[in-house]
């Protein structure tokens, strides 16, 4: 069994864009939700301000990150029309791919990102025990 993959990211909402970036992740993740079975958690949160926003993924394993990165050009290319990215993170195994693919998008972004490749251990429950 491979092991699971967080991936996290960090955007400044550009001036008046987070009532049209609501709606759109709204929509885009909603499409996610049902085309893309094997993404277990894809979670977008606010800071207190209303300026800079997180998405927060977690994925199975190494092939459900390959999965959900299929159209993830897309509708990065979509979201950028509100936001600027700030930072990535990538915990887990996530395939040279895509980690050199994201090298690629921070640095063209003047972004951060981390890696902590090393799956140590834990659990993800998807329901109250």
């Amino acid at each position: 069994m491979s092991d699971p993959i967080v991936f996290i990211s960090h955007h400044r909402i550009k001036p008046g864009g987070a009532e049209e970036l609501k709606a759109l992740m709204a929509e885009m993740w909603s499409v996610m939700e049902k085309e893309k079975p094997r993404t277990l958690m894809n979670l977008a949160y606010l800071n207190e301000d209303g300026n800079e926003d997180t998405f927060m993924h977690a994925l199975a394993d190494i092939e459900a990150m390959q999965l959900h990165w299929q159209g993830g050009d897309e509708r990065a290319q979509q979201a950028y029309e509100y936001v600027e990215p700030i930072g990535f993170e990538i915990y887990g195994s996530a395939g040279e791919q895509i980690v050199e693919g994201m090298r690629g998008e921070a640095s063209a972004a003047g972004a951060t990102l981390t890696l902590a490749p090393e799956f140590v251990t834990g659990f993800l429950r998807l329901a109250p025990g």
